[in-house]
């Protein structure tokens, strides 16, 4: 009799935890009910009923870094994420092969192989390793052959090989970290399950929509191994920590093609299939299931007639959620637009690289009134966009939803307020704005207002004034000598900036701008601070950085400094401004300890990407937050040391075609 499972695991990771073993895998930790911690990987959204408990992150694994997994710190890892094809593989599956399979278990066991955390990692293999030769025949076979773990191998397509490459890159490794983890590589047979893409679940579809099915290869022998058996027998493969290397993994009893067709015939009556003649070779493969037997005290029980029935059960219950077509949402891959891209590419390759990291099929569009704009040729697409007014929020809406763009970027101070103003609305039509709400835009905008809210909450705002008589009575009097700062009351602080007048200068000065404001004059150190303020509004990621060479508003030169007292003093003062997003905040650090809140911008800043390499991933947080993730499951890891960004010009050559 088998026990019940135990898991001597506590910080469980699942790359792939979203396909048709994961989800079974991840429902019996759910219901193990034993503090057990569960972060899952996988490309698609997390499912429905993906349990609350348990952290998810959506995106291409191939990015994961090791800070992100060494700040979850499995002890067990199972690598389930794959991608596969029918046993006869496409000429466009190279690209996704390599990518998904050899690259991706080649770079998951790079940033973890080191971890002290690791105690075992089990890899989900295939029987597609072991030789053809053994299991396939020209006539129809009477019989199944067992393969042992100890056949002949010879990979029998792109898969097999992927599959058969990670497990002599797992066993190189346990010349060296033998001590550290165990390995199991268990050779999984032919799989089927709910939701799944198998011949099964795709025949259960096509009957139950009154379509006729195609069978090929009637006679040919499969190990069917229902999904909820094989997450079942992976968990207690894992458990077991003693066993190691390769394990076939199978009922060891297969089953004929047309045994399916008979229980598919016995729960719909009136189907209709045709059985077809193919010049494919017929299979008759099974699992030998002994080493598995002599190790593990449980087997697969789970049979075509058990299985099928809840899959067609499965099936009725999802078409019964699905809506009508004219009410259905826009499906696929959604896109990212960047408004006001103007020349702006760096912003357009960190987007970029964020929306692959997200999901690789993500595209991002360039939109801005000018048609030559230069980040145009930085973008996948582009969009001469009209302007951001009330009356053209039906056309962008419109052209948003016909090109699958379910999120915008605003780059530029001037349209903030229009897409903080409709921010309520385009969520209603699936597209989600990274912009804050329109009061804490406004204050943000407006230096006047910042240092009013600064003032009345609090904060450690510099005073700000529209004259310079009403400054010198809002704080202790200013001695003969005091100095002013002349800016803009809109817009970029450093554009026109007056720094360091005496009053007569600061009058003079103040005569040469469309509206000015006016601040004292305090000596320290400037600071940049580049961060990330989440859905809840809690301050994610901070950094600062000094601006040492400042062209027209924006530094061309600009290096992280260390600065922790003074980003906790800031973190509480951010949250009280009630921003969403990236914000770039300027202050003023004093010999004598003093911090002085200059300005923020609540929106990414020009050089805000030395930002997102020191950590604050802003993009890639709006994309997983925007999917619904708690950002909690992405804890901001700042890098260690010291970074510099120069910003030049590049020149780019590319081939026209």
């Amino acid at each position: 009799m088998p026990q019940p499972l135990e898991l001597p695991f506590k910080r469980i990771f699942i790359s792939g935890g979203a396909g048709v073993i994961g989800q079974e895998m991840v429902r019996r930790l759910a219901m193990l009910n034993t503090g057990i911690e569960v972060l899952v990987g996988d490309l698609k959204p997390p499912p429905a009923d993906f349990p609350a408990q348990f952290q998810y992150r959506q995106g291409d694994l191939n990015r994961l870094t090791e800070q992100e997994i060494s700040a979850f710190a499995p002890d067990l890892f199972i690598h389930l994420a794959a991608t596969f094809e029918r046993s006869t593989e496409t000429y466009g599956f190279w690209e996704e092969n390599f990518r998904h399979n050899v690259q991706l278990s080649h770079h998951l066991m790079t940033v973890q192989k080191d971890l002290p955390s690791l105690r075992r990692v089990v890899f989900a293999s295939s029987y597609l390793i072991y030789d053809p030769a053994l299991y396939t025949f020209a006539e129809a076979p009477h019989q199944a052959r067992s393969l042992r773990e100890t056949d002949p191998i010879l990979p029998r397509n792109l898969t097999g090989m992927a599959k058969l490459a990670h497990e002599i890159e797992l066993r190189f490794l346990q010349t060296f970290r033998a001590e550290q983890f165990s390995t199991a590589i268990p050779r999984i047979y032919r799989g089927y399950g709910r939701n799944g893409r198998d011949i099964t679940s795709r025949w259960v579809r096509m009957l139950l929509a009154g379509e006729k099915i195609t069978v090929y290869g009637a006679e040919s022998f499969f190990d069917y191994l229902y999904a909820a058996d094989t997450a079942e027998g992976l968990l207690r493969l894992a458990a077991a920590e003693t066993v190691t290397g390769i394990i076939n993994l199978g009922t060891g009893r297969a089953r004929r093609v047309a045994d399916v067709v008979g229980v598919l015939e016995q729960n719909f009556p009136e189907m209709r299939a045709d059985y077809v003649a193919s010049d494919i070779p017929f299979e008759a493969s099974q699992a030998d299931m002994s080493l598995w037997s002599s190790q593990i005290n449980w087997l697969p029980t789970t049979t075509l007639e058990v299985a099928i029935p809840e899959i067609i059960a499965f099936e009725r219950a999802r078409q019964s959620t699905i809506a009508p077509a004219a009410a259905a949402p826009v499906t696929g891959v959604g896109h990212v637009l960047i408004s006001s891209i103007s020349a702006k590419v760096p912003l357009t390759q960190a987007v970029k690289d964020a929306a692959r990291r997200f999901n690789p099929g993500m595209k991002v569009v360039g939109g801005d009134l000018n048609p030559q704009a230069l980040a145009f040729h930085y973008a996948d697409a582009q969009w001469v966009m009209p302007l951001t007014i009330d009356d053209n929020l039906p056309e962008i809406i419109s052209y948003c939803q016909e090109q699958s763009i379910t999120h915008i970027i605003p780059t530029r101070d001037g349209e903030l307020a229009f897409w903080a103003r409709h921010r309520a609305g385009l969520a209603a039509a699936g597209i989600a704005v990274l912009v804050s709400e329109p009061a804490a835009v406004q204050r943000c905008l407006d230096k006047v207002e910042f240092a009013t809210f600064g003032r009345l909450t609090g904060l450690p705002v510099i005073p700000t004034s529209l004259r310079l008589d009403a400054l010198a009575t809002d704080r202790e009097p200013l001695p003969p000598n005091a100095a002013f700062v002349v800016k803009e009351r809109y817009g970029a602080g450093s554009l026109s900036l007056g720094l360091n007048l005496p009053e007569a200068a600061a009058l003079t000065h103040s005569y040469e701008l469309q509206e000015p404001v006016f601040q004292p004059f305090i000596q320290g150190q400037e600071i940049s601070v580049d961060g990330y303020v989440d859905r809840a509004g809690r301050v994610h990621g901070l950094i600062a950085r000094t601006r040492d060479l400042v062209v027209r508003g924006e530094s061309q030169v600009t290096t992280t400094i260390q600065v922790p007292d003074a980003l906790a003093r800031l973190t509480p003062a951010i949250e009280k401004l009630g921003l969403y997003g990236p914000f770039v905040l300027q202050a003023l650090l004093t010999p004598a300890g003093g911090l002085h809140i200059i300005e923020c911008n609540c929106r990414f800043g020009g050089a805000s990407t030395l930002g997102i390499a020191a950590g604050v991933d802003s993009f890639f947080w709006f994309l997983q937050e925007s999917a619904g993730v708690d950002l909690r499951q992405f804890p901001f890891q700042p890098v260690a040391g010291q970074l510099r960004q120069v910003r030049a010009a590049a020149d780019v050559v590319t081939a026209m075609l």
